[in-house]
């Protein structure tokens, strides 16, 4: 049948026109999911921002009082960020490392020390179930497993193990009245010894500082190796430049006060408390390193 261009027009607009409507409903409905995803990211991005400003805001503070008063706030918030964005690996990271640190300077009560370290621990262990999938069970799971996926953690994923690790640590200080929470050591030390492996310099020499401690918890009749920790101690130390005053207190805490090394002991905390705490990232635990050196060297007579 010949159809005229009149004919022709009239048949093919409506097929025309239903193309047409189908292309702009997808388009609109991708463009809808593309702008949703982009401001999920940029909301996600803003946030974590956010957090890291804050902390570093608090972790740079000299005023130990100003902190002391205004972080359970941000802590709060923190919380509340955590809730709305629950994989987000710098919100949780930021979350551990801020409750670990507030309980560490500010928190005297056994028990509320206990409830900050779980909660740090919890955020932790979140935090590295997200970026390292294998490391979503670490005190379960069998020793010979959790060894394989340490073995494989990279030097991207330092910050995020090393997080893990230290409040981690942190619980176990926590819980030193369980001692199932003391099996838990060795786990813990065989994933600082390998953050160590990868960057020994991390964190003002954290990893080391942290390796001299596990060696200086017990006397050497039970195991302890205080001198294999005085390495550790003076390489953390190294490698700070001296910065990190903390590295020195513990020393003369774990290391001078286990061998009765008074005037090591005397020399440390005369060290931090002549030294200048504004550094960069840890400002405020050397405002506290200063407060805990003064009180290790009033109470030296007594103790040696």
């Amino acid at each position: 049948m010949h159809l005229t261009s009149e004919h022709k027009s009239i048949s093919t607009e409506p097929v025309f026109g239903a193309h047409i409507t189908r292309i702009l409903a997808v388009f609109v409905l991708s463009l809808g999911i593309l702008l949703n995803t982009a401001c999920s990211a940029v909301m996600s991005s803003v946030t974590a921002n956010l957090a890291d400003g804050l902390s570093a805001a608090i972790l740079n503070n000299d005023d130990l009082e100003v902190v002391r008063d205004g972080a359970p706030a941000y802590l709060i918030l923190l919380d509340g960020l955590v809730q709305q964005s629950p994989d987000n690996v710098s919100l949780l990271g930021a979350a551990a490392s801020l409750n670990s640190a507030y309980a560490a300077a500010f928190v005297e009560d056994d028990a509320r020390i206990q409830a900050f370290s779980e909660k740090s621990f919890a955020y932790a262990r979140r935090a590295a179930c997200v970026e390292i999938k294998a490391a979503c069970n670490p005190r379960q799971q069998a020793f010979d497993e959790f060894e394989i996926w340490v073995a494989r953690i990279n030097l991207k994923q330092v910050p995020i193990a090393y997080s893990l690790a230290t409040s981690w640590a942190g619980w176990i200080q926590a819980n030193t009245d369980d001692w199932n929470a003391i099996a838990e050591l060795s786990r813990v030390k065989t994933l600082m010894s390998r953050i160590n492996t990868l960057d020994e310099s991390y964190d003002y020499g954290g990893p080391q500082m942290y390796l001299g401690v596990f060696e200086t918890i017990l006397p050497p009749g039970l195991g302890g190796r205080p001198e294999i920790g005085r390495k550790y101690f003076e390489r953390a130390i190294e490698l700070s430049g001296g910065t990190h005053m903390l590295s020195k207190v513990i020393f003369a805490q774990q290391y001078a006060r286990l061998v009765f090394d008074q005037q090591l002991h005397d020399n440390l905390l005369n060290e931090v408390l002549s030294g200048d705490p504004a550094v960069e990232g840890i400002t405020l635990l050397n405002k506290v390193a200063q407060l805990q050196a003064r009180k290790l060297l009033d109470s030296s007579p007594e103790y040696f």
